[in-house]
C-alpha cells in the first residue's frame, strides 16, 4: 500500500543526532514470539533483552541499562485462538452521537486501530491508563493529498486523534467509512505484557554512554512490526519524546537548540505505536510509525484531547 513520503525529522538533522536505525525487516518482534507458557515462566532476568545487555555491556553498565526498561503491551496480530485485544485497520464502533473525526478543510481521517482497555493488561503498566472502555486512534494518511500532519504546526493537529469511549457491546455495530474513504484492511491484535527498551539515544538514557556493537545488537534485536502500547516508543529516527517536547514549546518558533527541550521530553510517555505492517498491509511512509504520546496527569484524568501526534519513517 503506497503512502505519502513520510520523513519526520531524521537524526543527523538534530543536535542530539546519532546513527540511524538500520532498515527493518518485516517478521514478528522476537520478543511476541516467545510461546504464551514460556512467557510465562520467564523470570526477568532471563528476559532477551537481559540477555541482550549482559552479552554486550560490562556487568556495571548493564545493570544500569536494564534498570531502564520500561513494561508495555506488545500488541501484533493475532493468530488462531490468540486472544483478541483489539484491531488493526477495518471499521471503528463508535457510540452513538460521536461523529467520525474530521480535518476541517481537508477530509475525515482514516481509522488506525482500536483497543480495550479492559483486555490490556493495564495492571502491569506504569502508565495510568483507565483498566475499562475502548481506544480508537484515526489518522488523516490520505496518500492523494499532499497534506502533512506535523508535530512543530498546530494547525495540522487535528489530522491526527485518539478517541476514549465506554465500554461496547460485543455486537455493537460498526460504523460505515465516509463516503470515499476505503478502510485499511482488518486484522485482529492479541497483546502480551514484556519489558521495552530506550532508545539508543533517547532522554531516558541520561546520558548512558553505549557502545556501537550493542547499539546494532538492540537494533537487530527490536526488528519486526512492533505495535504497543505504554513503555518505551521504538523511534525510527529522533527520539519522539524530543519531537513531541520541541512541538509542545512552539514548534517552528523553537530552536532545537533549546535547553527547555530535554526537560519538556521527560515529561511525556508513550501513549501508543503502530508500525508499518506488512502483514496487515500497512506502510507508513518508508517503513514508519504513527506515535501518540501523552503527559501522565493528562493520561490519569482521561484528557486524551491533549494527546500529541507524530510520525516517523526511514
Amino acid at each position: 500500500m503506497g503512502f505519502l513520503d513520510l520523513r519526520g525529522p531524521r537524526r543527523s538533522a538534530r543536535p542530539a543526532a546519532g546513527t540511524a536505525r538500520p532498515a527493518r525487516r518485516y517478521r514478528p518482534a522476537r520478543l511476541l514470539s516467545v510461546p504464551p507458557v514460556m512467557m510465562a515462566r520467564m523470570t526477568t532476568a532471563e528476559h532477551p533483552l537481559h540477555t541482550l545487555a549482559r552479552t554486550h555491556l560490562p556487568a556495571d553498565l548493564a545493570d544500569r541499562w536494564t534498570g531502564l526498561l520500561r513494561p508495555a503491551a506488545h500488541l501484533r496480530v493475532a493468530a488462531a485462538g490468540d486472544p483478541v485485544v483489539g484491531q488493526l485497520g477495518g471499521l471503528p464502533r463508535l457510540p452513538d452521537g460521536v461523529e467520525w473525526p474530521v480535518w476541517e478543510g481537508h477530509g475525515p481521517l482514516r481509522f488506525v486501530a482500536s483497543v480495550d482497555c479492559a483486555a490490556l493488561p493495564v495492571a502491569g503498566l506504569d502508565i495510568p491508563l483507565a483498566p475499562d472502555g475502548r481506544l480508537a486512534f484515526f489518522y488523516y494518511g490520505d496518500e492523494d493529498d499532499d497534506a502533512l500532519v506535523e508535530t512543530a504546526d498546530p494547525t495540522t493537529w487535528a489530522g491526527a486523534r485518539v478517541l476514549h469511549f465506554p465500554p461496547a457491546p460485543a455486537d455493537a455495530p460498526e460504523r460505515p467509512a465516509p463516503a470515499g474513504l476505503t478502510p485499511y484492511p482488518a486484522m485482529p491484535l492479541t497483546v502480551r505484557l514484556g519489558p521495552s527498551a530506550p532508545d539508543t539515544d533517547a532522554p531516558a538514557l541520561g546520558g548512558l554512554d553505549l557502545p556501537d556493537a550493542f547499539k546494532r545488537a538492540q537494533w537487530a534485536y527490536e526488528s519486526g512490526a512492533a505495535h504497543q502500547i505504554g513503555g518505551h516508543a521504538q523511534s525510527v529516527q529522533t527520539p519522539v519524546e524530543v519531537v513531541v517536547a520541541h512541538g509542545a514549546l512552539g514548534g517552528h518558533g523553537v530552536s532545537w537548540e533549546d535547553p527547555r527541550i530535554e526537560a519538556e521530553a521527560r515529561r511525556w510517555v508513550l501513549l501508543a505505536q503502530f508500525d508499518s505492517d506488512e502483514d496487515a498491509d500497512l506502510m507508513w511512509g518508508d517503513g514508519g510509525a504513527l506515535y501518540w504520546l501523552i503527559r501522565p496527569d493528562d493520561l490519569a484524568a482521561g484528557r486524551f484531547d491533549r494527546a500529541m501526534f507524530t510520525w516517523q519513517c526511514c
